[in-house]
């Protein structure tokens, strides 16, 4: 006896998978894949290597949606027929094959639903990602370095790519800050949810008598800008300083003040870059970054409901979005959305797609409320 009634999941599956193809309109997706496909097949396309990249992987990308639609057509027509085969021939085996698939597209369609999500108005730019050690001493800048692994093996079996832009190191060990770029679309809409104050419970490994410590780290995501965003700083609100690039514990890895430091004035608004080879490629990075963060503060000041883009995050109690508990118990569990997991070893390792799209949800169910 089928635990399913597929007389009626079938048409809910047709249904579900209909409305997603309307809201991603995939006739809009089909022509942006076919001018990709034009554009990567020109013959000059890497004469500009930064601008062949980025057509490279929103190929891939909108050919990988693309392909996520049409395999969900499939497998639904395939498990119609497996159904019927089923009855016909009276085969639990095959019945159960079915129930089993029908939790698999479930799956695959819930992953679908939370991409229609991403409407923001700056939800299909790259993100810029800074982490910063908050308190908690060395145990804190160790756990700033744990997120960034997370967020960049995270990207990595996402098929985004990625570029530090920023390092700086703690005295002991870990770092006191971060800041990288995650280069894909929708990348800042995705993980712009990330944003807030992170919080490790642990027997602390820089603890000689084994004590609990507790520590925090902020993340803070922005979406990087875009040259048709016009984003004008007048040069003599800029502050520009010139310091020589260094490594974990201060060994210089630079023999040339090619890091650069650079302050708005009318803000007090800070960027530091120091991972590209020379001044003149620091200084460009750390303009975009500063446009961008610009860009953000501008917009919050037009519409407050803006400030969670890149708000003040004190990375300390009381404002804390997700706790990473390694003992007495293991549990990572987001606090807005309520979302758990049992494997801090897998979240960690990149393992957050759970957690992201449970945040992208509570996003969208906050945005209904205050409509």
């Amino acid at each position: 006896m089928a635990s399913i009634d597929f007389s009626e999941e079938n048409p809910r599956l047709r249904s579900t998978l209909s409305s997603i193809e309307q809201v991603t309109d995939v006739d809009a997706l089909d022509k942006k894949i076919a001018d990709l496909e034009k554009q990567a097949s020109a013959q000059d396309l890497w004469d500009d290597v930064e601008n062949a990249q980025k057509v490279s992987s929103a190929l891939s990308h909108a050919q990988s949606e693309r392909r996520r639609i049409s395999d969900l057509a499939s497998r639904i027509e395939d498990l119609e027929v497996m159904v019927e085969l089923a009855a016909e021939e009276d085969d639990p085996d095959t019945l159960a094959e079915a129930e089993a698939e029908v939790t698999s597209i479930h799956k695959t369609l819930d992953e679908l639903e939370v991409r229609t999500l991403l409407s923001g108005e700056y939800d299909e730019r790259d993100a810029v990602i800074t982490i910063r050690a908050g308190a908690g001493g060395v145990d804190a800048a160790d756990f700033a370095e744990m997120l960034m692994r997370m967020y960049l093996r995270w990207a990595e079996n996402n098929g985004y790519s990625t570029k530090v832009m920023d390092t700086s190191y703690a005295e002991e060990a870990g770092l006191k800050s971060v800041t990288f770029e995650v280069a894909g679309p929708f990348a800042y809409g995705t993980l712009s949810v990330e944003g807030g104050t992170h919080r490790l419970v642990r027997i602390s490994p820089f603890d000689n008598q084994g004590r609990r410590q507790t520590s925090f780290a902020a993340v803070e995501v922005i979406p990087l800008i875009e040259s048709t965003d016009h984003i004008e700083i007048p040069e003599n609100d800029l502050k520009i300083d010139v310091f020589r690039s260094s490594g974990p514990g201060g060994q210089s890895v630079n023999t040339t003040d090619s890091a650069v430091r650079m302050t708005h004035l009318p803000t007090g608004t800070v960027v530091s870059m120091q991972d590209e080879k020379s001044q003149i490629q620091n200084r460009a990075a750390a303009l975009r970054v500063m446009q961008s963060r610009l860009l953000l503060l501008k917009k919050a000041e037009e519409a407050a409901e803006r400030k969670e883009l890149a708000g003040d995050v004190k990375a300390s109690w009381g404002d804390q979005m997700r706790s990473y508990v390694l003992n007495p118990y293991q549990m990572v569990k987001d606090l807005r959305t309520e979302y758990q997991e049992g494997n801090p070893s897998s979240v960690f390792d990149g393992e957050i797609s759970g957690f992201i799209d449970a945040g992208i949800r509570w996003r969208a169910e906050q945005g209904k409320k205050q409509d």
